[in-house]
């Protein structure tokens, strides 16, 4: 073949293969070119979404805490301004960094302790990564500012600004509002459970450094209502996660919850707290018509502000372990006998049973023998013979255990129920104490045997089996002062309802209120009254009716009796009787009634009396019924919550 044709031939080859790899390159470009415009032009859009994703991230965010308030609109809980670090092991780990080296520098700027240290390790390895760990909150704005001036080399940390609960009155309302404080793991478990929706969101809001919920008191009742409706912050974050800005988010916000307020009146509540000075016990001030509760006091009391962000194991114990029971609703949980506070309720079922007549007389020599033993009066040498006036005026507790023998227990106790005795009062905050009403049917299902003649004496001075709350006491004298108007007692002002109703007054015939309300008139204002310096109420007028009690804590011996009881001032204060006194005011036209237990106070006359007339006469002094009461501008309130929670309903 010649050279021509050989090289015509390669020629051709190279033509088609130049043709073919030109067609491929073609085809190639052909499809990356499209590939191109299908990104730019059609999914152009989406990943720039991706991609702004990768940038803007959606936080929780907690809701602002409704608001507590009382009757003309004093904060009793209320928000305040909370600088707080966190760290997210995460993104500690996405920008190389150790935790246990990270806290160690942060214990340099901030106040941390080594165990405080250990915790936010053991945290870091017990939940999820992406979760914020809080090392530490309720920060000055000095420490605040110096881990913002370190932030570029703490990966990982940010120093944020939220809100943390306050309360302004400190342990004044301690136990009525209760407090909040972070949800334990049992804690969300349950609101996981209790609620349709993502559980792992629901964990992380829940998680959020700035989210509290109620533990105690209206707080937990009421926590639905106050909570309000969480919502997300955006925000937009560098590689490693940390927050470069905040972007709008009006759209995706929260929506504070729902103000709450009470019947109290706060000045008197803190006029009682003052009032009780270094003694310890409780009282309760109502007004007789409505029934709004105007002081719940307990003394003394914890400050819920130290709860808030956590109290130490050690300061808890402190309180726990407290000899005087700071943590205990004495007003509304304390179950005491309620002495000769309760002779008043006895004479009314022996009126209305027929046992007795008002001017019958009793024979008072100092005790009287029954079923094989002497009962004792409180007057070792007697009061003489008495009528219902003075056995009532001066206590007399010889004519009120014959008083109680002839009319028997089990109609003494259907009085004391009608009385409000024997009911726990939903109020809407965590407690409330039932106490004990003993009947034959109560001992046989509670002690396993009868009743027994002998303990229907006990029971007709208020002694024995029966107890009773200081709430229930004030109702009680409520009940006598206006039978006809006596209105349930009632806290809730604004806010979730409590579900279960009490029992209504069955009103007591008008002529035996009228004997019982003499009496204690009498026990205030007549010669030989048990409470007679008590009875002025120092505002140029007005005087109140009372009826003192005590409420022995110790048993008094025969050989006691025999040689002379002991007073309350030889024994030691733990074994001294409870001083009570329950009273209401004007005596001419009741408007407040008021039940004071001072704890091992000894005589009611003495250490519960001056108490109940000085905080009656600060009552009506301030005259709170005669105002009108507060109303929070809430206009999202009827989207925001129902019903209050059940003390046994889940978190």
């Amino acid at each position: 073949m010649s050279r021509a044709n050989r090289m015509s031939g390669h020629q051709r080859v190279f033509t088609r293969r130049t043709a073919v790899a030109g067609a491929v390159g073609g085809m190639l470009w052909s499809g990356l070119a499209l590939r191109l415009a299908q990104l730019q032009l059609i999914e152009g859009e989406e990943y720039a979404r991706r991609a702004a994703e990768n940038r803007i991230r959606l936080d929780p965010a907690p809701a602002e805490r409704g608001r507590i308030f009382d009757r003309f609109g004093q904060e009793l809980a209320s928000n305040r301004r909370n600088f707080y670090v966190t760290i997210t092991p995460e993104n500690v780990a996405k920008g190389g960094g150790r935790m246990d080296e990270l806290v160690k520098r942060l214990a340099t700027l901030l106040p941390i302790s080594k165990s405080r240290q250990a915790r936010i390790l053991r945290d870091a390895s017990r939940q999820a990564r992406f979760l914020p760990i809080t090392v530490a909150d309720d920060l000055t704005w000095e420490d605040f500012s110096r881990v913002n001036v370190h932030a570029p080399e703490l990966t990982g940390v940010e120093a944020q600004v939220g809100q943390l609960r306050s309360y302004p009155l400190g342990a004044a309302f301690a136990h009525s509002v209760g407090y909040v404080g972070r949800p334990n793991d049992q804690e969300i478990a349950k609101v996981v459970d209790a609620l349709d929706g993502d559980a792992a969101a629901i964990r992380r809001l829940y998680k959020h450094p700035a989210t509290r919920i109620g533990k105690t008191g209206v707080e937990y009742f009421a926590e639905n209502w106050l909570k309000g409706q969480s919502g997300y912050k955006r925000v937009e974050v560098n590689a490693d996660g940390r927050i470069q800005s905040e972007l709008d988010s009006s759209d995706i916000s929260p929506r504070r919850g729902g103000d709450v307020v009470l019947s109290f009146d706060a000045e008197i509540q803190k006029f009682a707290m003052r009032r009780f000075g270094d003694e310890t016990g409780s009282a309760v001030v109502l007004d007789i018509e409505s029934g709004d509760i105007l002081a719940l006091a307990s003394k003394p009391a914890l400050d819920p502000n130290d709860f808030v962000s956590g109290i130490s194991q050690a300061n808890y114990d402190k309180l726990r372990f407290h000899t005087d029971a700071p943590l205990y609703h004495k007003a509304y949980d304390g179950t005491y006998p309620p002495g000769s506070t309760f002779k008043m309720v006895v004479a009314a079922a022996a009126l209305e049973a027929g046992a007795m007549t008002p001017d019958e007389r009793v024979y008072c020599g100092g005790k009287t023998w029954f079923g094989g033993r002497y009962f004792h009066c409180w007057k070792r040498e007697g009061h003489g013979s008495m009528d219902l006036h003075n056995a009532i005026k001066k206590s007399c507790d010889v004519y009120f255990y014959e008083m109680a023998r002839r009319t028997g227990p089990q109609a003494i106790a259907d009085m004391a129920r009608r009385f409000g005795l024997g009911e726990a009062y939903a109020l809407g905050m965590t407690g409330g104490a039932r106490g004990v009403v003993p009947d034959d049917a109560w001992k046989r299902a509670a002690r396993g045997e009868p009743w027994y003649d002998g303990e229907t004496l006990n029971f007709g001075i208020g002694q024995g089996y029966l107890t009773a709350t200081p709430l229930q006491l004030a109702l009680m004298t409520a009940r006598i002062a206006r039978s006809d108007v006596a209105g349930l007692p009632n806290l809730m002002l604004h806010g979730p309802k409590p579900q279960v109703a009490a029992t209504p007054f069955e009103a007591i015939a008008e002529d035996v209120a009228e004997r019982l309300r003499a009496g204690m008139f009498g026990v205030t204002s007549e010669p030989g009254g048990t409470a007679l310096r008590s009875g002025d109420l120092g505002l140029g007028g007005p005087r109140l009716a009372g009826k003192t009690g005590t409420a022995q804590v110790r048993r008094i011996t025969k050989e006691e009796r025999a040689s002379g009881v002991r007073s309350n001032e030889s024994l030691e204060r733990r074994l001294r009787d409870h001083a009570l006194f329950v009273a209401y005011a004007p005596t001419d036209n009741p408007k407040y009634a008021c039940a004071v237990i001072v704890e091992h106070g000894g005589g009611g006359s003495r250490a519960a009396a001056p108490v109940a007339r000085d905080i009656l006469a600060e009552t009506l002094r301030r005259d709170p019924a005669s105002k009108p009461a507060f109303s929070p501008e809430d206009p999202e309130l009827a989207d925001i919550g129902g019903a209050g929670r059940a003390r046994t309903e889940p978190i």
